[in-house]
This record gives structure tokens, C-alpha cells and sequence, in this order.
């Protein structure tokens, strides 16, 4: 499905299940919403609107090439809000999308009716820097493990020209970002090769955003009921920036899934699902 926005740009987005609207933005930068599959089966309880952040999964690219900013996101989401005529709405991000739904629930308080915040963080300094290392030590005996960093320090330093050179730098670096790497998660990641991601956005991202964006400052303006939610063994958005994310939030809740990485929703379907439907529900 998809709109258009008010100046002129098409953005497209998956709608799945049934119940009320949940808005999800997914991560990366670069990548659609082809990654979030079935969220874990919550289309059995919600309508899902999976966004393709613009420049992914049919959504355009902005003329800009640097209009990629925070607030870029922020805006198409507050796009998506109106064409669905959504007064308040629901609104879970993962990843780069929780940076956006962060962003966006400070920006539009009174548009959130309850934020879901799934493996995300507020900030990277050096104690996030210091938890993504020991991370990336504990996964240091498997054979893919000398590939893999290679692959995140290359794509990092924005080693790559293309899309498709970015998405073969990501599709090695992957497997760093579960708490277990085996055939079932190489499948999950061959179901998504057939996309490819938009290299702009994550180049920027890399070079001006990364290590300088905050958002401390703007938590305190959430006024929604929140979860924080992320695997214990995530090495780059773990228990460390989930407790600053809460430590801003009033009231915000935290739960971190034990045996879990980056992608909870696909590492343990069942208890994200449990999480987030209850705490949607209550």
C-alpha cells in the first residue's frame, strides 16, 4: 500500500492482521520493512503498518541525498499518521526506527498512545562502545566471527559505493547480531537477500550521526506509557542503553529477553509477542 506525502514523494508500507493499528518502523537506516516478517505473530492481535522508511521497499528517495536526518523519519511518520487518520496512535520501532519513534513521540506527545522501543539506544558513547565490544568478544571462538568484523568495521568506515556493496558488507556482519548463530537464523537472513538496502542513508548515518546523536535530551518530553524492550546477550543496543532510554522516560518499563541478540522478535518470537501484546493491551 502506499501514499503520498506532501511534497510529492511516494512512501509505501505492508498492512497485516487485524485489531487496532500498530505503527512499526523498522531499522537499519536502509532497510524496509521486509525484515520485521509477521513481527513475531502480532497481526493475530493488532493491524500492523509497516512503514518503508523513504528510499526502501518501493518508498522514493529524497532528491537530497542528505535528507536522511532523524527528523527526516520523524516527519514521514507524522505523514503516515495523518493519511491513516490515526488521531493517537500505537507506535513500535526496532533499531534505527526506535531512534525514529523516540524522536517522534518527544516531537508529537500527544500522537502516542503507548511506544514500543524494541533494541534501540538514546545515544553511542563509550560505554555503549565499551558493551558492543565485550559483545563482539563473547561471539570471538565462532569461524564466522574474523568475517564478520571485518565486514561492520568496513561498512562502519563506509567502505562501500553501492547498494549492493553495502549489502553484502551487512549480510556478512549479520550474524553478530544474534545471541546464537545457526542454520535457523541463516535461513531468516536468506529470506531477505532478495532486497536490496539503500546504501545513502546508512552512509550518512555512519559518517555524521552515529557517534554524535543524543536523545537525552528529549526523553523526558514522552508522555505515552512505554516499553523498552531488548535481548540481554544484544550486542549493540543491550541492557546498557535500554536502562538510559528508562532512566529519561517517566515510567517507562524494561524488559530484558534472557537468550536473545538484536532481533528478539525473531531469537525469541514468543516472548516478544507475550511483551509487547500484554503491555499493548493493558
Amino acid at each position: 500500500m502506499s501514499f503520498t506525502t506532501a511534497d510529492g514523494r511516494k512512501l509505501t508500507y505492508r498492512k497485516l492482521g487485524h485489531g487496532p493499528v500498530l505503527v512499526c518502523h523498522p531499522g537499519g537506516p536502509g532497510f524496509s520493512s521486509t525484515y520485521f516478517s509477521d513481527l513475531a505473530a502480532l497481526w493475530e492481535q493488532f493491524t500492523l503498518i509497516m512503514l518503508n522508511p523513504r528510499g526502501t521497499g518501493g518508498s522514493d528517495r529524497p532528491a537530497d541525498r542528505r535528507a536522511y536526518q532523524v527528523d527526516d523519519y520523524v516527519a514521514d511518520v507524522e505523514e503516515l499518521r495523518r493519511h491513516l487518520g490515526l488521531e493517537r496512535m500505537l507506535l513500535l520501532g526496532h533499531s534505527h526506527g526506535g531512534i525514529v519513534a523516540t524522536a517522534y513521540a518527544a516531537a508529537f506527545p500527544g500522537r502516542v498512545r503507548a511506544l514500543v522501543l524494541a533494541s534501540t539506544l538514546a545515544r553511542f558513547a563509550s560505554e555503549q562502545e565499551a558493551a558492543m565490544r565485550a559483545g563482539m568478544e563473547k561471539r570471538s571462538g565462532q569461524a564466522w566471527y574474523p568475517d564478520a568484523v571485518a565486514a561492520l568495521e568496513e561498512e562502519q568506515a563506509g567502505k562501500f559505493e553501492t547498494d549492493e556493496q553495502m549489502a553484502d558488507l551487512v549480510f556478512r556482519e549479520l550474524p553478530l547480531y544474534f545471541a546464537h548463530y545457526g542454520a535457523a537464523e541463516a535461513g531468516y537472513l536468506d529470506t531477505l537477500r532478495t532486497e536490496i538496502p539503500n546504501a545513502d542513508t546508512l552512509r550518512l548515518f555512519n559518517k555524521e550521526t552515529f557517534f554524535t546523536f543524543d536523545l537525552r535530551g528529549r526523553l523526558p518530553s514522552i508522555t505515552s506509557k512505554t516499553l523498552v524492550i531488548t535481548g540481554d546477550d544484544d550486542f549493540i543496543c543491550g541492557p546498557v542503553c535500554a536502562e538510559e532510554i528508562c532512566a529519561g522516560i517517566p515510567g517507562a518499563r524494561m524488559v530484558i529477553v534472557g537468550d536473545a541478540g538484536h532481533m528478539v522478535f525473531v531469537e525469541q518470537p514468543q516472548a516478544f509477542h507475550d511483551e509487547v501484546a500484554d503491555f499493548l493491551g493493558a
